[in-house]
């Protein structure tokens, strides 16, 4: 290879250079763009997974203010988003039914999970007695409250022995009336 040919491929190749440059540019804005687009959208998407979760949260509180009742335990009164915590421990409760003898954990969802009854159970209960020593004397019920159901849910939400809550139309019917006392 000749000096002037070599000359020539080195010149060539900085020029493609150039233009590969030139075209990453362009290539790192348009990236830019989309992620920025899709910034966008997961913030739209979890404002209405938000606004979802905010529906089912007042629905369900609405409907205890209008008849706070589980099967035939009448609560006199109800708190939503309970929050407690300590130095170990912090956990927040969606609705929290409260008469004399009775405490009822209501966990809401616009569209619960059969996971949920686990967490209910293994977590949820278990931090309410660890957070609220002072009603340990209060039976305590947990229950599951959604917008949208299956069998499935519905059965195991029986089978652990808590109630279950869903939408008919626009007020509530408690599907499994039959729950036990958590310790």
């Amino acid at each position: 290879m000749t000096d002037n040919e070599l000359k020539e491929l080195v010149a060539s190749l900085a020029i493609a250079q150039q233009k590969t440059d030139v075209q990453m540019a362009k290539t790192d804005a348009q990236m830019a763009k989309t992620d920025a687009k899709l910034d966008r959208i997961a913030a739209l998407v979890g404002n209405i997974a938000n606004n979802q979760g905010d529906s089912a949260e007042e629905f369900f509180y609405q409907s205890f203010i209008n008849n706070p009742n589980l099967g035939k335990i009448h609560f006199d009164t109800i708190y939503r988003n309970l929050p407690a915590n300590t130095k170990k421990l912090q956990d927040e409760f969606d609705i929290v039914l409260v008469n004399e003898t009775s405490i009822a954990i209501v966990e809401v969802k616009h569209k619960a999970h059969p996971k949920l009854i686990d967490d209910m159970l293994t977590r949820k209960l278990p931090n309410f007695r660890t957070l609220f020593p002072y009603y340990k004397e209060l039976k305590l019920y947990g229950v599951i409250a959604s917008m949208i159901s299956n069998n499935k849910l519905i059965e195991k939400a029986k089978t652990a022995g808590l109630f279950f809550i869903t939408q008919q139309g626009n007020h509530v019917v408690l599907v499994n009336d039959k729950a036990k006392v958590f310790e």
